[in-house]
């Protein structure tokens, strides 16, 4: 996303201007980035692009979750193990109530 210097606010300008001014900027639909000390910090966003962001973000961990399932699926040789077996290999008595 590129950034319009027009859009670059620092956060004295942002006080300066109020609350009001910023959030009636946002509802018609412009996105203000806020800047202290050279560095962007903050986003001042409509409420839409909002949601818009936070769905996307579901969606992103949702692909992380499929690409792990799948490169599991791929890679998957198909052997299976007992538990039992798997305790045993260790020296871990499943019985042991100790923890």
């Amino acid at each position: 996303m590129k950034i319009d210097t027009n859009d670059v606010i620092s956060v004295t300008d942002a006080s300066a201007q109020g609350v009001s001014k910023l959030v009636s900027e946002a509802s018609k639909g412009r996105h203000l980035v806020v800047f202290k000390n050279n560095q962007p910090v903050a986003a001042i966003v409509d409420i839409k692009t909002m949601e818009r962001l936070q769905y996307l973000e579901g969606l992103e961990e949702d692909l992380k979750l499929i690409a792990v399932a799948w490169a599991r699926t791929l890679t998957d040789s198909g052997e299976r193990y007992d538990l039992e077996d798997v305790a045993a290999e260790f020296g871990v008595d499943l019985d042991d109530d100790e923890d």
